[in-house]
């Protein structure tokens, strides 16, 4: 949750620059059609993190965000207790 809200803070920051050019735009664009789909892979150790704070950036729904990254997360410990 820490992720997504810091990736709500950098969108104030950067919010004019982002939407200023073709490929901020397009970015953009992208995360609000992919941004969920995207956070099926937020339990990954290396790339979750980013994907957190790109939900953040271009302001996915925090309840979503919350069910889909707190279950996998969940479901991603469970399984390591379990083989550990």
């Amino acid at each position: 949750m820490l992720n997504y809200f810091l990736g709500l803070w950098f969108y104030e920051k950067t919010k004019t620059k982002l939407l200023s050019s073709k490929i901020g735009t397009a970015a953009y664009n992208h995360g609000h059609r992919y941004g969920y789909y995207a956070l099926l892979f937020s339990w990954l150790p290396i790339i979750g993190d980013p994907l957190t704070l790109v939900a953040g950036v271009v302001r996915l729904r925090f309840v979503w965000f919350v069910i889909i990254a707190a279950t996998l997360r969940v479901a991603r410990y469970y399984a390591l207790t379990l083989v550990v």
